[in-house]
């Protein structure tokens, strides 16, 4: 069995998914596997996958979004470690060796991250100072927003075990709801070394829509929902709610969405209602 599982969801993304395998294959540590999940792409995803032969392991299902697609790879893995990589990502060559020395040196860590260098558009940006990453107990910090990027972790496979796989009711937002649901009781390290370039700006990319924090209220609302959070982790994810319900909602308001925002305006006045 191979140490690591990589697994690459995409959908669509010829024009990309190239530059993601390739930045695999190219690692300066070699026991692992690769497997890609295609979403059901219509275009020429497939006929890429297919040059590589048996250096990768190709996972073809209907399209079902990347929640789908992870989990499916993540069921198919064999390694002790799971790492993912978004399809319109690369790694550094020593990504994966870098994170396999953090574990040796940390036995009890069941998940880290890398650095990253942001692209957008082809030129690199730096990411402002309240998306700086963070080690260790970063669940209150992680409220907010997502301190932590799919294509930069590591993780033990057994993890998924007691953090449940990704939500595939979500169709965005579904790594925010897994790192909270981590988060709350199990630090999430960082090797602050930039391993990985996030490349961003293009069309297809979920997080540049408008809306998404509709989905982050709904993974804030499951989590209070499960009374599995301390007194301090509840009142830091009540008062998340009711920001990101207020913002929701202006938001709708500007769009001519009333009803809506009147919905989301009410969860300020009985957010335990609605939690």
């Amino acid at each position: 069995m191979p140490v690591v599982s990589v697994i690459i969801p995409t959908y669509n993304r010829g024009w990309a998914v190239r530059d993601a395998i390739d930045s695999v294959l190219d690692q300066d540590f070699s026991d692992y596997e690769l497997i890609v999940i295609d979403d059901g792409s219509t275009d020429n995803t497939m006929q890429i996958l297919d040059t590589y032969g048996e250096r990768i392991v190709v996972l073809y299902q209907k399209n079902k979004g990347v929640s789908a697609a992870r989990n499916r790879g993540i069921a198919a893995a064999s390694g002790r470690f799971i790492a993912f990589l978004d399809s319109d990502d690369i790694w550094l060559p020593k990504k994966l060796s870098s994170q396999i020395d953090f574990f040796k040196s940390n036995p009890d860590a069941l998940i880290c991250q890398t650095g990253e260098i942001w692209i957008r558009n082809g030129v690199r940006v730096n990411p402002k100072h309240h998306h700086k990453k963070l080690s260790g107990r970063i669940f209150e910090p992680s409220l907010s927003l997502c301190l932590v990027s799919p294509s930069a972790v590591m993780m033990k496979r057994r993890l998924f075990k007691t953090a449940g796989l990704f939500d595939e009711e979500l169709p965005a937002c579904e790594d925010y709801d897994l790192w909270l649901r981590i988060a709350r009781w199990c630090p999430i390290y960082l090797v602050d070394i930039p391993l990985v370039k996030k490349r961003g700006g293009h069309n297809d990319q979920l997080s540049r829509k408008w809306g998404l924090d509709k989905y982050r209220i709904e993974s804030l609302t499951k989590i209070l929902k499960s009374n599995l959070l301390s007194a301090d982790q509840q009142r830091a994810a009540m008062n998340a709610l009711k920001e990101k319900c207020s913002i929701y909602a202006g938001g709708c308001l500007k769009r001519g969405r009333e009803d809506e925002a009147i919905h989301y305006l009410s969860i300020l006045d009985h957010p335990f209602n609605f939690a």
